[in-house]
């Protein structure tokens, strides 16, 4: 018999050489060679290479990339000796004035992370995210002082509070010490701003705007917005020195990074205190703004504005759209208008914008019904994101791509969020098996481009078919009397629940809920057809999204 061979132990994987070999061996990181991803370095670089260049225009404020730099170190130096140390949490309550654009850049660069907070919220709720987030500092401006009083009254943590009496605003109690230019005079404009250890730190957190409960608080990291900022700029016709309109909150998903795309471009910044369609059609004609960023109420506001104040562009308008998915007939009317239409989607949870619309330039020669219902759809995914699909919401298996079967949209990437702040439980739901779980329901099309149907907390389920309340709601946007519309199900007996409309009408239109179950019966399936029309105003949150909690509970009432 002969002897068996002694076999050589298996060796295990921790103790086998790394498979890089040649590439790893002498060739680490170091300062020459690594830097961790920030998009607040895009400042120093619009300073350094366009100092004299036009960084912010505020009614009779114009500021240089250079001037804004050096104000923004100031901030940075101010609150470093206000006591403000790496990982503290700096709250902003304000509009989309200087003050909050520089704080996008001031606030890390001394190592803290930004909070600005809707200017919409109530008391209990600022009272709420300053505990939770545990801020050591706000900014105030002086309009919200009232609420900031309250909600500081509420709050169990006491923040030190710097007033903003912002120069085109109304004025109000100062509830601080020192009110935002004394504290800038305070700091030093030499200041070194504080490096970033990790890509991966905390640069910002935005809270939900929840329906139910608490707000979750959204993690952003500074790899991922600088990513953003960067993918804005490759899905969109910026190029050099935009002239961009802040129609867009900057506290929404910090702006949906625009902030820091405008530095990377070296563009302008023209503040707007108040979203109004005056103001809107002054500064495109006054200022020559070439871009600006909103919802579809944003746009639904300037088509529907009176004569009197329309000022139609007389050069190419470039409008970035999210939030509500804009039904096709006002993307129609826009661009009449000579505005041209980019379409985004995206949640607080992955920067904001993370899938884009790409226009096909043979699409062009489509008749403009047809080519509004493309650029209604959601489409394909940023370049820095790095997977999209619809799939099952339970086994995850992607969707036929028939532009009919439902599934959930799932993301994930870089710019997906680190997670929600002290609340584990939410952030491993929303990270089960690896992708970011949207709640959005959606389609997928032959051509890869994603479509929204709903949330799927919006579907409605009648007699065992599915209804996409999107689907009603475009179909009655084409009336002619219809300004804004939001369909929610509604409880039925036999068929479960049916559709319910919510309308607001144009001023001076009528038409009666009969005429308009009519003409939606003209372009709908039989089901699908609203059964209730309710006519009024719409309830929003302030980034436009009409608040369909609201309107399901007053169905209960009907």
């Amino acid at each position: 018999m002969a002897a068996k061979t002694k076999k050589k132990p298996r060796k295990s994987a921790k103790s086998a050489p790394a498979r890089a070999g040649k590439w790893e061996r002498d060739l680490g990181r170091n300062a020459a060679n690594y830097e961790p991803l920030s998009p607040v370095g895009f400042l120093a670089r619009a300073a350094a290479v366009w100092p004299r260049k036009t960084a912010i225009l505020h009614g009779r404020i114009s500021r240089t990339w250079a001037q804004t730099h050096a104000r923004c170190r100031k901030l940075a130096s101010a609150l470093a000796r206000a006591g403000v140390k790496r990982g503290d949490t700096v709250a902003l309550l304000a509009p989309n004035i200087p003050a909050a654009y520089e704080c996008a850049f001031g606030v890390p660069m001394a190592g803290a992370v930004l909070n600005a907070m809707n200017i919409r919220l109530d008391a209990d709720t600022i009272a709420f995210q300053i505990d939770h987030g545990e801020t050591k500092l706000i900014f105030a401006d002086t309009e919200f002082a009232p609420v900031v009083a309250k909600a500081l009254a509420k709050a169990k943590r006491k923040p030190i509070v710097i007033d903003i009496d912002d120069s085109e605003g109304p004025g109000g109690k100062r509830l601080g010490k020192v009110e935002y230019e004394d504290f800038l005079a305070g700091g030093d404009a030499d200041f070194a701003p504080l490096k970033v250890r990790d890509e991966w730190d905390a640069l910002a957190l935005n809270y939900t705007s929840g329906t139910t409960g608490n707000p979750k608080g959204v993690v952003y990291h500074h790899r991922g917005a600088y990513l953003n900022a960067v993918g804005n700029t490759m899905v969109w016709d910026l190029g050099h020195h935009p002239v961009y309109l802040w129609t867009l909150p900057m506290f929404h998903c910090n702006g949906w990074c625009f902030p820091w795309t405008i530095a990377a471009m070296a563009g302008t910044n023209v503040c707007l205190r108040r979203v109004e369609a005056p103001a809107i059609f002054a500064a495109i004609k006054e200022r020559g703004v070439t871009h600006m960023c909103g919802a579809p109420i944003v746009m639904n506001m300037l088509i529907n504005a009176p004569e009197t104040m329309r000022q139609d562009p007389t050069h190419v308008v470039e409008i970035m759209t999210a939030a509500a998915p804009p039904p096709a007939a006002v993307i129609e009317k826009m661009e009449r208008m000579g505005f041209h239409i980019t379409h985004v989607y995206g949640l607080t949870e992955v920067y904001g914008p993370a899938v884009v619309c790409e226009w096909h330039s043979e699409w062009d020669a489509l008749p403009p019904a047809e080519s509004a219902v493309l650029k209604a759809r959601q489409g394909v995914r940023y370049p820095v994101l790095e997977g999209l699909m619809v799939a099952d919401e339970k086994t995850l298996k992607p969707v036929p791509s028939d532009g009919a079967t439902m599934g959930e949209v799932f993301m994930r990437g870089n710019i997906v969020m680190k997670g929600y702040l002290k609340n584990a439980e939410a952030t491993a739901k929303a990270f089960r098996s690896g992708w970011f779980h949207t709640g959005d329901l959606g389609v997928m099309h032959a051509n890869g481009y994603v479509e929204l149907k709903d949330r799927s907390k919006d579907i409605i389920i009648s007699g065992g078919e599915n209804i996409s309340t999107i689907e009603v709601e475009s179909a009655l946007y084409r009336h002619p009397a219809v300004l804004e519309v939001a369909v929610v199900a509604r409880a039925d007996e036999k068929w479960g629940e049916t559709p319910c409309a919510f309308v607001t009408l144009k001023d001076g239109a009528a038409a009666s809920a009969d005429e308009l179950i009519a003409f939606s019966r003209a372009h709908l399936a039989g089901y699908k057809v609203p059964r209730t029309i309710v006519f009024g105003p719409l309830p929003k949150t302030s980034t436009g999204k009409i608040q369909k909690f609201v309107l399901r509970e007053r169905t209960k009432t009907l």
